[in-house]
């Protein structure tokens, strides 16, 4: 139930990135949606939060690793390449599907990934969905 409720979580936060990020048209971070009628704009952000978080725990789980001296060198910061790298694959992979997150250029990408790491650890932290269960 957890996780259902953390892909929720993140397609939320998808979309108030690419309102915050994108605006109101088709520069910066924008959504494409599968096709023209009314639900396909909701289910085109519930499969790219769903890309985003498996490309994140596989993909990422590697680059952060592989990164691991630059993260200590630049005291954290490479985190925002990274992110914004992660962003870029879920913009590629969507741009084979044909639909889904789009980004202008990387930096944009880097800019998205911060606003969306900030808003899910805002919603994750409000909602409790972030904290591990006892055993």
């Amino acid at each position: 139930m957890r996780s259902v409720i953390r892909v929720l979580v993140s397609a939320f936060a998808l979309w108030l990135t690419t309102l915050i990020v994108g605006g109101s048209g088709r520069h910066g971070v924008w959504i494409e949606p599968i096709s023209g009628d009314d639900y396909s704009p909701l289910v085109t952000v519930l499969l790219v939060a769903l890309v985003f978080g498996l490309v994140n725990g596989t993909l990422g789980r590697v680059l952060r690793f592989l990164s691991t001296p630059l993260y200590i060198l630049t005291l954290g910061l490479f985190g925002l390449i990274v992110n914004g790298a992660m962003f870029a694959a879920v913009a590629w992979l969507s741009d084979i599907a044909g639909f889904g997150l789009r980004i202008e250029t990387f930096w944009w990408g880097v800019l998205a990934a911060l606003v969306l790491s900030i808003l899910s650890g805002i919603m994750n932290g409000l909602l409790g969905s972030s904290k591990k269960k006892d055993r």
